[in-house]
């Protein structure tokens, strides 16, 4: 199993992202977007994604369900 880590501007985006949904959308939907990177997480620890290419050097992308970029490298 992959151990996932978190960098710390990963995690000011993801919070930003769950403050900017509660205030301009609901709690619904920043629940949703919490399950999704839940899902996300376990689905990465996995290890079954293929990740796509991107212009830098050792970073990978792989795209949500709702159009979210997540990076690894």
């Amino acid at each position: 199993m992959r151990r996932i880590r978190w960098n710390p501007t990963a995690i000011i985006d993801s919070n930003e992202n769950i403050d900017y949904l509660l205030e301009k959308w609901s709690e619904k939907a920043a629940q949703r977007f919490i399950d999704e990177v839940n899902q996300i997480e376990f689905i990465l620890k996995q290890g079954n994604v293929d990740f796509q290419e991107t212009e830098f050097e050792g970073v990978k992308r792989f795209v949500t369900e709702s159009k979210l970029p997540y990076f690894t490298e």
